[in-house]
């Protein structure tokens, strides 16, 4: 078994999906950059299962940072145009969730203040 550790930041938000079964199951999309800045970040799917894929549905947005570990995959496939190509697919990943991007915290549902916030001080 191959396992794979990485980090990046997530490229759509998470879509949750039920097979036959009735299994919940969520594909994520992890854009990790290379040492070398200027080249192409390299794209990452993490397939996540159940209770983890129904926990990661509510709250990761696009952008958001992420630290993943899980088995490695390869899943091989063949474009439109006929060339075969190889996606890179984890499978039982340990997901960490990192800051959300600036817009999207500043827009989050749920995310309430203390009481008293953002009121001036009488001293």
């Amino acid at each position: 078994m191959l396992t794979l550790t990485g980090n990046g930041r997530l490229t759509r938000d998470i879509g949750l999906r039920s097979i036959r079964s009735g299994k919940s199951v969520a594909t994520v999309s992890v854009a990790s950059d290379r040492r070398d800045r200027e080249a192409d970040p390299v794209y990452v799917d993490l397939l996540l299962w159940e209770g983890q894929a129904e926990a990661a549905a509510e709250h990761p947005v696009k952008g958001q940072a992420v630290a993943f570990t899980g088995r490695f995959e390869p899943r091989p496939y063949e474009t439109s145009a006929g060339e075969r190509r190889v996606a890179i697919e984890v499978q039982n990943v340990d997901l960490e969730y990192g800051p959300k991007p600036r817009a999207a915290a500043a827009q989050a549902p749920g995310d309430s203040q203390p009481a008293g916030a953002g009121e001036d001080i009488p001293f």
